[in-house]
């Protein structure tokens, strides 16, 4: 079962925006492979920080609206929310201790 929660327009505003943890949310597609690469170090940080972090994905096919509202014009595409507010971004692919930097100090 995996740790991530998984974000619609309907639950964005709740789970993220008003979440008291900071959230790293991975915007992601099906077909997309550099997406598949990066899910399992997604999930283990899910799993890891479990408590201190939340994790959440959209699926940009599913949920297009809420892809533009953030402006996301390339997936996958890693939004860290602290406070309601965006703080780190990363675009593409990437290893598993740059994915655990991006969130480590927030924490």
């Amino acid at each position: 079962m995996s740790a991530e929660v998984n974000l619609t327009a309907a639950n964005f505003e709740s789970e993220v925006l008003k979440s008291a943890i900071p959230v790293l949310v991975d915007f992601w597609a099906e077909w997309c492979m550099p997406c598949k690469m990066i899910a399992p170090a997604i999930d283990q940080l899910a799993t890891t920080y479990a408590g201190k972090l939340k994790v959440g994905k959209v699926n940009v096919d599913q949920e297009s609206d809420l892809a533009g509202r953030h402006n996301i014009v390339s997936i996958p595409t890693l939004l860290v929310f602290k406070d309601g507010k965006v703080v780190r971004q990363k675009v593409g692919a990437v290893p598993k201790h740059e994915l655990e930097n991006l969130v480590k100090d927030l924490i």
